[in-house]
């Protein structure tokens, strides 16, 4: 007897062990739910400047964990690839495909494998041909298409420097030739690394203000600098449809070379030493120059070093000249703004911006275009040269248009809140003028521009496209969708001609041409349906209040079969906290009901093959109105959002109190924590790469721009970190163990963990090999799958089963 009950002992022990420390193992799902894995994505596509093709591009498989674990280097906020000197992780794209818009007629581009990796495809400006780079691993290629042949062939003996954010090839406006970014000729190997430390890293402060958040894959030693200096070096080239390749100018740390829309220039922007430690790599130092078409420098318009002291808040922006570009409407002017405030937004100042130009030859003193009172944030130009630009108050949330007439002073458009979508006159339509240059377009008789967007209303999302009279400033819609079906303008053809995206909730987004003038369009697509086992589900916007009166949306989904009749079924809600500073504004309807739910292996509606329904984004408000923060009363107004949501579906009979679990990922991780540590509303919870102790990310972190020491309650009372102690549900803990992501450090999720292990709640830990913020490769979301649904399955479909006596 004491033998058995010995050998019981140590197996129970062996049980315990294995639950805590498993062996890595990348675990399948039902087969419902891995089928949702390969699912094909809906094809990206590109207008031609003629707009006369649409290019189609297939989303490429995703990645293996074999691929994942490539070497990586993570250096000042870039994720680079050292064997082909481009980004480690970056959307890719393959079997591109021309579809001519009056016939319908589609062609494959021949000349490429069919596994090939595409990326950065940008068309010249006549339309008759398209670059774009394709993926080795040894290698980044230039390949250029011929539409009239529908070909395409690589730029040989090239290989481009794709590291920095920019595209690294651009067309010249003389639609025969580009401009690339390549590894220089002759660059040695990489720099060796130190077998032993010549000695200690160290900074030092001299008194000035540096505040910074929380910023991952800083440079921390001095061979990170000669790694990122080694990899960020590049060539500027000029390519020639016939493949012919001549240098321009010398090689440096060069991150873009834009063309001039005459072609004539080159705007250049090169990072230069010191190299920051604080901040990332958008925040180095960095000269802006203008060469000629040769590679010499005409003028140098910046100089500055990192902006380290750039003060903390939305409105914050570095001293001195800043965000360069070429005016679309002019052959070579170039403009930049400068912060007339110290970049302060705390500092009182009636004017904040100012929008400067200057034009070739770039000898003379620059022209003060526009004066602004809140924050730049876009400007555009008519090819005839009226300008529009907006401009933006994160504090306040306002947001401002001015029209820029060829004579006299800029005349307001709009100016509205940030936050009002029903309000929303929308964004202008943009075209490229016979330069290739974005410019806005305008109707034949250059009298009015076009506006398009969401048409957010009571009755959800119709988007809209209006013609806007620039003399008179009034708008006329010429065209709305539907409330039966959801419906985008893609592109607007011409006055009467429109390219849209037309979607209902049982047929998945496919490309029309619609002709406003007798309201017929003609189908131009026919992209399958990405996951036939999940037809019949159904969706429902729901609309709730909470018990503050703020209204409140959700959509709930149901799976195939579902009927009242079956009676409350087990629900996941997801969703995502938002801070606002009017409560009218945080009650508008988000969304359409008539949107079709494609199920990414990311999303919830993939539990809809197992039974569960769904409520995906249950609106979680955090509203601070007047001199109010938001944050100020966030744990209140989150339990109080979730409550209302738990009722609505209780209430419906498609939930019961007792079988309801809440996920989210990063805020909505937060978010999940939260709920558990301070409401007793859910059996579960689910939270993907969160942050959960905010005395971590001390400068701010998503809304917040007070510190934690002008602030420190918030930063205790919001962190569920503090509170682990009050957290009495299971909750899934999941994290990437590359996490770039501001503030979500893998630590935040390994504390937590250790912290709910120390008070004895019920957890479980998943650190993702090689993941980065978002998840991607193909092992990693099947056995995330698996992972939530044994989750789910265990904490709350498990009482399904308790009460049917299993």
């Amino acid at each position: 007897m004491r033998f058995r009950l010995r050998s019981l002992l140590v197996s129970i022990s062996l049980s315990l062990l294995a639950l805590h420390a498993e062996e890595p193992e990348y675990r399948m799902p039902p087969e419902a739910l891995a089928a949702l894995v390969d699912a094909p994505r809906t094809p990206a596509v590109s207008l031609s400047p003629d707009k006369t093709t649409l290019l189609i591009l297939e989303h490429h498989g995703l990645p293996s964990i074999e691929e994942l674990s490539r070497p990586e280097l993570r250096l000042a906020g870039l994720r680079i690839d050292p064997r082909n000197n481009g980004q480690s992780r970056k959307t890719l794209f393959k079997k591109p495909a021309l579809l001519n818009i009056a016939t319908g007629d589609q062609r494959g581009v021949a000349g490429l494998a069919a596994d090939a990796r595409l990326a950065d495809a940008r068309w010249s400006a006549d339309g008759k041909h398209f670059a774009f780079t394709v993926s080795h691993p040894d290698r980044l290629e230039l390949w250029i298409a011929d539409v009239a042949s529908a070909s395409a062939a690589p730029v040989a003996g090239l290989s481009l420097s794709g590291v920095a954010d920019a595209s690294p090839c651009a067309w010249k406006s003389d639609r025969s030739s580009l401009v690339c970014r390549a590894v220089p000729a002759g660059r040695g190997a990489e720099p060796a690394r130190p077998e032993a430390p010549i000695g200690p890293e160290i900074q030092e402060t001299t008194g000035e203000k540096a505040a910074a958040r929380t910023y991952q894959d800083l440079l921390k030693t001095a061979y990170d600098e000669d790694l990122f200096e080694h990899y960020v070096g590049a060539q500027v080239v000029r390519v020639d449809v016939s493949g012919k390749v001549s240098p321009v100018g010398k090689a440096d740390l060069i991150t873009r070379a834009e063309p001039s829309p005459d072609g004539r220039y080159l705007l250049v922007e090169a990072l230069h030493r010191p190299f920051s430690r604080l901040v990332q790599v958008g925040d180095f130092g960095r000269r802006v120059e203008i060469w000629d078409r040769d590679g010499k420098k005409v003028a140098e318009l910046a100089d500055r070093e990192p902006a380290e002291q750039t003060p903390i808040g939305r409105d914050a922006v570095p001293v001195g000249p800043r965000k360069h570009d070429w005016r679309g409407d002019a052959d070579a002017t170039v403009y930049w703004l400068e912060a007339l405030d110290g970049g302060a937004p705390l500092q009182p100042a009636d004017k904040r911006d100012v929008v400067r130009t200057l034009d070739a030859p770039f000898t003379g003193a620059p022209t003060d275009l526009v004066t602004l009172g809140y924050r730049f944030d876009d400007i555009a130009w008519t090819a005839d040269g009226v300008g529009f630009v907006t401009e933006r108050w994160w504090r306040t949330r306002r947001e401002r248009m001015w029209m820029l007439p060829l004579n006299g002073g800029p005349v307001k458009l709009f100016d509205l809140s940030s936050e009002d979508r029903y309000g929303d006159p929308g964004s202008l339509v943009m075209t490229a003028d016979a330069h290739g240059s974005r410019v806005v377009m305008t109707s034949d008789d250059g009298k009015a521009v076009y506006f398009k967007g969401a048409g957010a209303s009571e009755e959800g999302d119709r988007p809209f496209v209006d013609r806007f009279a620039i003399a008179a400033k009034t708008a006329e819609r010429v065209w709305r969708a539907s409330g039966e079906e959801y419906e985008y303008a893609a592109y607007v053809l011409g006055p009467d001609r429109l390219l849209t995206s037309r979607e209902t909730p049982e047929e998945q987004p496919n490309y029309y041409v619609r002709n406003l003038a007798d309201g017929k369009r003609v189908q131009l697509t026919h992209f399958p349906h990405p996951h036939p086992q999940l037809k019949g589900a159904t969706q429902q916007m729901l609309r709730y209040r909470r018990n503050d009166g703020v209204e409140l949306t959700a959509t709930l989904h149901l799976p195939p079969g579902y009927k009242p009749s079956d009676g409350p079924l087990p629900t996941f809600m997801w969703a995502y906290p938002r801070e606002y500073k009017d409560a009218a504004a945080a009650a508008q309807v988000s969304g359409s009901p008539y949107e079709f739910a494609f199920v990414d292996p990311r999303s919830p509606l993939a539990w809809l093959t197992q039974g569960y329904a769904i409520l995906d984004g249950p609106t979680m408000p955090i509203v601070g109105e007047g001199t109010k923060e938001p944050n100020d009363t966030y744990v209140q107004q989150l339990v109080a959002s979730a409550k209302a949501a738990v009722d609505e579906v209780v209430r419906l009979g498609v939930a019961d109190r007792d079988r309801i679990a809440i996920g989210g990922h990063s805020y909505g991780a937060f978010m999940t924590a939260n709920l558990l540590a301070h409401s007793d509303l859910f059996q579960a919870g689910i939270a993907q790469s969160g942050a959960y102790n905010r005395t971590l990310t001390p400068f701010g972190f998503q809304a917040e721009e007070r510190t934690y020491w002008q602030a420190p309650e918030i930063y205790f009372q919001m962190s569920p970190f503090m509170h682990a102690d009050k957290v009495n549900e299971p909750i899934l803990l999941i994290h990437g163990m590359a996490d770039n992501n501001s503030g979500t450090f893998p630590l935040q999720s390994e504390r937590f963990f250790h912290a709910l292990k120390g008070h004895g709640a019920k957890a479980r830990l998943v650190m993702l090999p090689h993941e980065s913020h978002g998840y991607v490769a193909r092992e990693t979301l099947l056995h995330l799958l698996w992972e939530k649904t044994v989750w789910l399955d265990r904490y709350v479909k498990k009482r399904e089963m308790s009460r049917a006596g299993q």
